[in-house]
């Protein structure tokens, strides 16, 4: 099984995401996707899971999904945030791999990389 994980980071507080929203879709068609997993992020602001990859599904897109105007209004951090999700789009093409994304953010930017 792909394994997919993420650490993100609150460059506001200089803290983890203790808590965030992260969810990963299957893109099936164009106007169509499929929930993979919806998970919040553990008290160091890291996620984890394991994603089965069939062989028809190796050129297919995902899309994980970061809930960043949630997590902040949980913090109380106010700041009209014009960013409500953060979308990673990327494909798996190895059914053993790991896919790490980790994510900087704050109200109204973000940042986020390849890691392995």
């Amino acid at each position: 099984m792909a394994t997919v994980s993420s650490h993100i980071l609150d460059s506001v507080s200089g803290d983890h995401a203790t808590g965030i929203r992260c969810q990963l879709f299957q893109l099936v068609k164009a106007s169509d996707r499929r929930l993979v997993f919806d998970v919040k992020a553990d008290e160091e602001g890291r996620i984890s899971e394991s994603v089965e990859i069939e062989k028809a599904d190796r050129d297919a897109e995902f899309e994980l999904v970061i809930h960043s105007a949630a997590y902040f209004s949980m913090q109380s951090i106010d700041a009209d945030s014009m960013v409500e999700t953060i979308v990673i789009r990327f494909v798996m093409p190895d059914s053993h791999k790991r896919y790490h994304m980790p994510v900087m953010l704050s109200p109204h930017s973000y940042s986020t990389w390849w890691s392995s």
